[in-house]
């Protein structure tokens, strides 16, 4: 059952997406990162430690912030209408609000290097 926080951010990205702002899925993400278009990167609480590794990677390889959300994948698909585990926020507003409501991961630098 969803917390508050959940249902209270789910209706934050619902209406990214609807403004077209919100892009969901790794491919999307990359992308939108490497456009420079994302703004923050949000992370399903069960996302496998792959895909969250490169998540990582791609935030750290383009300078964008990523954060653990308290959603899981099927309260993310509950909410936009699509089953995902990683979404980019593409404007700095919403991006400002959904920030400030989940914690970042930290990224280690070295962790990428060999």
């Amino acid at each position: 059952m969803p917390n508050n926080s959940a249902k209270g951010m789910g209706g934050l990205f619902s209406m990214c997406r609807r403004a077209g702002k919100l892009c969901m899925g790794m491919d999307m993400v990359k992308n939108a990162c490497a456009s420079g278009e994302a703004c923050g990167v949000y992370v399903a609480s069960d996302i496998s430690e792959k895909s969250l590794k490169e998540a990582k990677y791609i935030c750290y390889k383009n300078g964008v912030k990523l954060y653990a959300t308290d959603m899981d994948m099927q309260q993310i698909a509950d909410t936009v209408g699509k089953r995902s585990g990683i979404l980019a926020v593409c404007d700095k507003g919403f991006n400002k609000k959904a920030s400030s409501s989940f914690s970042e991961i930290p990224i280690d630098p070295t962790a990428f290097r060999s």
